[in-house]
């Protein structure tokens, strides 16, 4: 598979913020002006929110409108709210990579 190289780019965001904080999960996500957002799972006792969701969050809370597109790198595969919060900010396809990068797909 052969991502635009702005795809490319929030894999290796969300693969790196996932390497650097040990997390299971690592997300990345760009809006609609070209901002990007990183970010790892959270999981506290009280608080309980996957990377994708942060990763959101931290964009909405930021101004942005929509996203042009949300990435995913863990060994597992995104979670059905994981893919409906993505699709109602307009990403029409989560990315979703593995620990080394490969897009699975």
């Amino acid at each position: 598979m052969t991502l635009d190289p702005e795809d490319s780019k929030i894999i290796v965001l969300a693969r790196s913020v996932r390497a650097r904080n040990g997390s299971a999960e690592g997300a990345a996500v760009r809006d609609e002006t070209g901002r990007t957002y990183a970010a790892t799972n959270v999981a506290l006792e009280a608080l309980t929110l996957s990377a994708v969701q942060v990763a959101v969050a931290m964009a909405i809370s930021s101004g942005a409108r929509s996203l042009e597109a949300a990435a995913l790198v863990s060994e597992g595969g995104p979670s059905a709210a994981d893919e409906a919060v993505a699709a109602e900010l307009g990403v029409k396809a989560l990315l979703v990579a593995g620990p080394d990068g490969t897009v699975r797909g």
